[in-house]
């Protein structure tokens, strides 16, 4: 066994020690803890040879600590807590009701489906935590194969075999466009209305499906779109849509609570369509506290592997 390890008492001792300590009595500790005082004096003794200390002074009133002994009794107190919680914590976590939860997510989730989907799992479940970080499509699904991650709101292309996955969102983009663009006043619009009009979008490796979607809607449309930039994520492209370099896609359902700079309008005619799954592994059973997460995320029962 490594040194680490090896430890020349047992817990009875300690737990032996740590009665006498705070009763001070050696008959007392002894009728508490259901042995009979010559094992509890017995032990006592073994503990002082094992850590080469006097513990225990004996007196005619009862027992005295010596300073090694209020040591060591200061050391104990928070590891008998700790000990004594294992047994409640594991519980807890088990039933759902501690843990650490990471989800990934993209702007969209971010703007629409995930903020309420937090405020409740928080008033729900307030002893789980969540670990939220924002990542692009292509790297959620890998991060979910690897295991690096417990669930994603992603955008998927294709089928994700090896996942379990919910559609959360489905809608068709118009257009976020700088309040002083010469068609921002006009109730819609349409691609082509646009084909002068720079358009910020994003890297294509980040979700090449929604990123083909909208090349094919230009190209039903007849025209060919002028790209400014691409960037990420999503906040960068809305921040340079509000300096006016351009316009970038953008859902209804994100269109909320938009500055003063800017203006949604919705697209007639060809317009790419925006899709948001809750994804999750398939080949294993969900731990707890995601079955929690995932049951307020879908707004179901905890899921079960079939």
């Amino acid at each position: 066994m490594p040194a680490e390890y090896q430890f020349p008492f047992e817990l009875r001792h300690l737990v032996y020690f740590r009665e006498v300590a705070r009763r001070r009595h050696f008959r007392q500790a002894a009728e508490a803890l259901g042995v009979a005082q010559p094992a509890l004096s017995r032990a006592i003794a073994q503990l002082e040879t094992a850590l080469d200390a006097d513990l225990l002074n004996r007196t005619r009133r009862g027992v005295e600590i010596t300073p090694a002994g209020q040591l060591l009794l200061e050391r104990l107190e928070p590891l008998f807590r700790h000990l004594t919680a294992v047994q409640r914590d594991l519980r807890a976590l088990a039933d759902g009701q501690t843990g650490h939860v990471r989800v990934a997510f993209t702007g969209l989730a971010m703007a629409t489906v995930l903020p309420p989907i937090i405020r409740e799992f928080h008033q729900r479940h307030p002893g789980i935590r969540l670990e939220l970080t924002e990542s692009p499509t292509s790297a959620q699904l890998t991060a979910l194969q690897a295991g690096d991650i417990a669930c994603g709101f992603f955008h998927p292309d294709a089928p994700t075999p090896g996942l379990r996955t919910q559609l959360l969102l489905k809608e068709r983009n118009g257009v976020l466009l700088p309040a002083a663009h010469a068609l921002a006043k006009r109730p819609s619009l349409s691609l082509r209305k646009l084909a002068e009009t720079p358009f910020v979008l994003f890297p294509r490796t980040h979700n090449p499906g929604f990123y083909d979607r909208i090349l094919a809607a230009f190209a039903s449309s007849g025209i060919t779109p002028r790209i400014a930039e691409e960037v990420w994520p999503r906040t960068n492209a809305v921040g340079l849509v509000r300096g006016g370099l351009g316009a970038t896609f953008m859902t209804p359902s994100e269109a909320q609570h938009l500055p003063p700079e800017i203006v949604f309008r919705p697209l007639t005619g060809p317009a790419p369509e925006s899709r948001l799954v809750l994804g999750w592994r398939a080949d294993t059973e969900p731990p707890a506290a995601l079955a929690a997460f995932l049951a307020v995320a879908t707004n179901t029962r905890p899921p079960r592997k079939h």
